[in-house]
């Protein structure tokens, strides 16, 4: 066991040996949190090589529509064109590099450089140059010259990633046993989920690993940071509430949290959603996705390695309403996060219900929301916290190591739980944190073995 008295021994001579050996034991070295080299390695052999999510099949209703995204450093533009075809591209003109389109969204023909006048249709072909022929002449093939698009594109129940390595492994055998809880919530209803509104941003002064980590494996952190949700009546009053239910560990780095009432209480069936709509759910979900759906009270987890869901029962003034969040975390640096947050609400549910829950989902989450402001008090702490001299001593000579301990060798898997994954009958364990390490391990590897525990 590893006390605050103890003296953290290395083993070996490169970071892979000592981050391997910390991992294996429940630990995580405090240090990566804030280090510009490992964050830079992250850019490369996380984002680079992993998929990221765009944006939603809604956002894009009839041709010429448009956003612009991006993939930490990468402007994207996605537009859907006269074929009715969502394409997304590097939103840079290919003249002399500008960032060519700035608007968040909108509709339009063509998009037009503000820098010498290259214009670009929805195919992102390069269609007009302001004295094209006397410039260049007639020998300039246009078709040289189009956005350049996203390496990868592809989309999964409405949501759309994207990835810049080409050679990546399909979307949908990289989300693996995600996607069955997944569609829990986009495929339960007639017509699926649409987003409502526009994506909200902000940047906080944290680590994107902490945020991922706060929704994919934290509700331990849920009775202490939202104690005043409880004390409003928002949230049950029994003080280990947000234990029950199910953790469930997925591949790559993947991880959902299934919450349930605490024992001798009840919750609404189908989180409180209207009882006209109960009969698409028997329709639309398996045996066993009902089974779950029908006495959760909120699926809540991360795909990694940034974007997060949460799908509670939650709201304002006494109103309860379900809805679903996404959230990504775009990286800005090793203690800076731009944070975009989604609702979206089923597409069949009655107008005055999505109103409602919109309402619930703002004071709940986004900047102003009573939630949102717990979380990102606590994430700049730890932030603040880990600059510190002793917090980034890479030999770990202060005992400069995170517990992520909780569960380990005591808890054992439920083997009758029905959904994929290797699910533990509690939410107050730290599999899915451990889980998380494991694939980012796996994924900076290479690169850690070339770097001395004295770099």
């Amino acid at each position: 066991m590893h006390t605050g008295s103890q003296q953290a021994s290395v083993v070996g001579n490169s970071l892979y040996d000592q981050v391997k050996e910390k991992l294996e034991q429940g630990l995580f070295p405090q240090w990566i949190q804030t280090d510009p080299q490992i964050f830079d390695l992250e850019i490369k052999n996380i984002f680079g090589r992993t998929w990221q999510f765009l944006g939603h099949e809604s956002e894009l209703k009839k041709p010429g529509d448009f956003v612009t995204r991006w993939m930490v450093n990468d402007p994207v533009l996605m537009v859907k064109n006269e074929q009715g075809e969502i394409k997304a591209f590097l939103n840079s003109c290919t003249h002399r590099g500008t960032h060519l389109c700035t608007a968040d969204f909108g509709n339009r023909k063509t998009f037009t450089c503000p820098f010498h006048g290259w214009s670009f249709n929805l195919d992102g072909e390069l269609i007009g140059i302001v004295a094209g022929n006397k410039i260049y002449g007639e020998a300039m093939d246009k078709s040289e010259w189009g956005l350049r698009p996203i390496p990868r594109v592809e989309s999964y129940r409405g949501l759309i990633f994207g990835s810049l390595d080409p050679n990546v492994m399909p979307l949908e055998e990289y989300l693996g046993g995600l996607k069955w809880y997944w569609d829990i919530f986009l495929t339960r209803s007639d017509g699926g989920m649409e987003v409502r509104g526009v994506p909200h941003r902000w940047v906080v002064n944290t680590n994107w690993k902490m945020t991922l980590e706060n929704f994919g494996g934290d509700p331990y952190h849920v009775p202490t940071s939202h104690k005043s949700t409880v004390e409003l009546g928002i949230s049950p009053s029994h003080p280990l509430y947000s234990s029950f239910g199910h953790q469930v560990v997925l591949e790559h780095g993947h991880c959902v949290n299934v919450n349930v009432a605490a024992p001798g209480s009840s919750s609404p069936p189908y989180q409180g959603l209207p009882e006209e709509m109960w009969p698409m759910f028997e329709r639309n979900l398996t045996k066993e996705q009902l089974e779950i759906f029908k006495k959760c009270t909120v699926i809540v987890g991360s795909c990694f390695p940034s974007l997060s869901f949460h799908c509670p029962i939650h709201g304002s003034e006494g109103h309860l309403h379900n809805y679903l969040t996404l959230r990504v975390w775009r990286p800005l640096g090793p203690t800076k996060v731009e944070i975009w947050s989604w609702f979206l609400i089923d597409k069949s549910a009655p107008e005055e219900y999505k109103e409602a829950a919109y309402k619930g989902y703002i004071s709940s989450f986004g900047p102003s929301g009573t939630l949102e402001q717990d979380d990102t008090e606590i994430w700049v702490r730890v932030a603040d916290a880990s600059k510190a001299s002793m917090a980034r001593d890479k030999q770990l000579n202060y005992n400069n190591l995170l517990n992520y301990m909780m569960g380990m060798g005591k808890i054992e898997p439920d083997e009758t739980f029905p959904g994929p994954g290797t699910a533990y009958p509690t939410c107050y364990v730290d599999y899915a944190f451990r889980g998380i390490h494991k694939y980012w391990f796996e994924l900076m590897a290479e690169d850690l073995k070339k770097i001395p525990v004295q770099a």
